[in-house]
């Protein structure tokens, strides 16, 4: 009886008194002890609500409804398909929607109903590739930053293709833990990029030389990425995306060398000579055989720097470790460098050469970086001495104001 009564005030009720009649009704449904005949009457009345044309009321029955799990699955369905504010209430929460809902619901909705369907704990691979497919950029943060979300590597390159250029999404990306070092590889990429126009328009710089700082800048994050990754999967995984990237260039990888990275290195040759890692590992040892050589030739790389190259990855291997031990950043090892510079000037290149050309830019390269920390050391120390005078003339002026005035 007080269902008939509800269903008949709320045809000239105003909106607002409407919408708490409607949230309270829903909550009866769900909580009180009803009778079947009460049951199916209050059923009957919520989803004569879903036709009210206040989205507030509709709003108000989603709010209540929302997250309940033992509720007529249809009435559920009308919710979610609803206009976005009132369905986000519902495929945010619901239990009841399946990955076959949820995706159709992804595919007709806008970006409001695939965000909120995006922060949903425990999301299905379907619905996931769903959103990464077609979701609005707003959605795709929401889906990354979902760390309860399933979000496979071949996913995260696609939200990439897609909106890389979305700071947002790379934030969001970076913040999820065990992030694919290709997957980093690419961020840094689209923030270099994105670095590089803005420095060129602002015409600090001119397009070449932002070029290639953004070049230098991207190749030893590239460095950083390999030494940190963790496994020699992930590192390949990193390879084969440089490659398709056509960012595997022979500078990087004797730049890797050079910087004692060998993993790097030796997962390109694996990659570019289609050999086994396992046979690169073994011919890594053989100094004497032209084994290295021709993996080098078979590689690609170019002859005129295969030489460099060999005494590079002899130097690297040498130093294995040693670099790491003392803390050092990833970047060029002046040790190496120098063997490399050495090796290739008792073979009289001369000064105009590429290959001297390129290693006395990193030599360049190295100076710049060390008078940098130099700078730095002595900048700590003058502040530091200043700090001492300062405190030793404070302690000096309180000595003079506590002696004993002479009579």
């Amino acid at each position: 009886m007080i269902i008939r009564r509800f269903l008949h005030w709320v045809r000239s009720a105003a909106a607002s008194e409407r919408a708490r009649g409607a949230g309270a009704l829903a909550r009866a449904y769900v909580a009180a002890r009803l009778s079947p005949e009460e049951r199916r009457e209050a059923e009957a009345a919520l989803l004569s609500l879903l036709d009210d044309t206040s989205a507030a009321v509709r709003r108000a029955v989603a709010r209540e409804l929302g997250s309940e799990l033992d509720i007529p699955r249809h009435l559920v369905l009308a919710l979610a398909r609803d206009q976005s504010d009132v369905a986000a209430l519902v495929l945010a929460r619901s239990p009841l929607l399946m990955a076959s809902d949820l995706v159709d619901c992804v595919e007709a909705g806008d970006a409001l109903a695939q965000t909120a369907v995006a922060v949903r704990p425990g999301l299905p691979l379907a619905v996931a590739s769903a959103l990464v497919a077609v979701g609005a950029p707003d959605a795709l943060v929401a889906l990354a930053e979902n760390h309860g979300a399933p979000l496979p590597e071949f996913l995260m390159h696609r939200m990439l293709d897609r909106h890389a250029k979305l700071p947002a999404l790379r934030e969001a990306l970076l913040a999820r833990p065990g992030l694919p070092a290709a997957v980093r590889q690419r961020i840094a990429v689209a923030v270099a990029e994105q670095l590089t126009a803005f420095v060129a328009r602002r015409r600090w710089l001119g397009m070449e030389r932002a070029e290639g700082a953004a070049r230098e800048s991207g190749e030893r994050t590239v460095l950083t990425i390999a030494a940190t990754a963790p496994d020699d999967p992930s590192v390949a995984a990193l390879v084969r995306q440089l490659r398709q990237e056509g960012r595997l260039t022979p500078r990087l990888l004797l730049r890797g060398l050079l910087s004692g990275e060998e993993r790097l290195f030796a997962g390109a040759l694996a990659e570019l000579a289609e050999v086994p890692p396992g046979r690169v590992a073994a011919l890594a040892g053989d100094e004497r055989g032209r084994g290295r050589e021709a993996l080098l030739e078979r590689a690609g790389i170019p002859v005129a720097l295969r030489p460099a190259f060999l005494v590079a990855w002899s130097a690297c291997r040498a130093y294995s470790g040693h670099r790491w031990e003392e803390g050092g950043p990833v970047g060029l090892f002046r040790p190496i460098l120098e063997r490399v510079i050495a090796a290739c000037a008792s073979r009289g290149d001369a000064d105009g050469d590429a290959l001297t050309a390129l290693l006395r830019r990193f030599e360049a390269e190295i100076a710049r970086e060390e008078a940098r920390g130099t700078a730095a050391r002595l900048a700590e120390s003058a502040a530091l001495g200043a700090l001492i005078e300062a405190d030793r003339a404070v302690i000096e002026g309180q000595r003079s104001v506590s002696r004993p005035i002479a009579a």
